[in-house]
């Protein structure tokens, strides 16, 4: 809970100084996922992306998740990158790996770990959108979001 907490507060700043400062590094640009079936598809834009100044090899990016309403993301994974994800609004369905489907509410907060598959993630109301905050420290320069290959 308390690195839950810390991860939290580390990219609640990070988003802040992002939005109030000029001088950041680059930026990553926004990603639009392919649509899972005929569901509308999730937005992610990143807030910020920087390496970790200790940590060589390393990379720091906050981003929002958008899903609007009814909205499915294919089944994806994020690499080697350790994820942590706090819902800002809405509700929102998600499963990794072989677990059980679990439905997080505003203010609530999962991580994943590094190499899992994200095999469920969905808005679960048809009318309201849900808004995630989602933190990566990954491999500098690898891809945050691979969806799994079409069969």
């Amino acid at each position: 809970m308390r690195i839950a907490a810390g991860l939290l507060a580390v990219a609640t700043l990070t988003a802040a100084t992002a939005c109030s400062t000029s001088n950041q590094p680059a930026h990553a640009e926004g990603v639009t996922a392919a649509p899972a079936s005929t569901r509308p598809a999730e937005t992610l834009k990143p807030l910020l992306q920087q390496a970790l100044p200790n940590v060589k090899g390393k990379s720091f990016t906050s981003a929002v998740v958008e899903l609007p309403p009814n909205a499915r993301a294919m089944p994806h994974r994020h690499g080697q990158a350790f994820v942590y994800a706090y819902v800002l609004d809405g509700t929102v369905r998600s499963q990794l790996d072989d677990k059980p489907v679990t439905t997080y509410h505003q203010g609530e907060n999962w991580v994943e770990q590094p190499g899992a598959h994200h095999v469920l993630t969905e808005n679960t109301s048809r009318t309201k959108p849900a808004k995630l905050l989602v933190v990566f420290v990954s491999d500098t320069g690898d891809k945050l979001k691979v969806d799994d290959p079409r069969s």
